[in-house]
C-alpha cells in the first residue's frame, strides 16, 4: 500500500466515498474507481487496528509480567 494516511485520515476519506455512493453522487464511470479506493482504505484501517491490537496486547504482557513496568 503506497499511501502512508492515518487512521483516522483513512476513515474518514472512506466515510466520504460511502456517503457520496449512498446519495447517488458517483456517476457510474467514477464508481468503479470509487469502490477500489474503498477497498484500499478498509485494507489499510483493518492493517492498523490489528497491528495497534499487537503492540497492546504486548504492552499488557510487560506490564503483567513479574517486574513489568519497572
Amino acid at each position: 500500500m503506497s499511501d502512508n494516511l492515518s487512521y483516522t485520515t483513512a476513515f474518514e476519506e472512506l466515510q466520504r466515498i460511502v456517503s457520496e455512493i449512498e446519495k447517488g453522487e458517483i456517476s457510474v464511470d467514477e464508481l468503479s474507481e470509487k469502490v477500489k479506493r474503498a477497498a484500499q482504505l478498509i485494507k489499510m484501517c483493518k492493517a492498523k487496528l490489528i497491528e495497534t491490537e499487537e503492540d497492546v496486547n504486548k504492552i499488557l504482557q510487560e506490564l503483567s509480567s513479574p517486574g513489568g513496568g519497572e
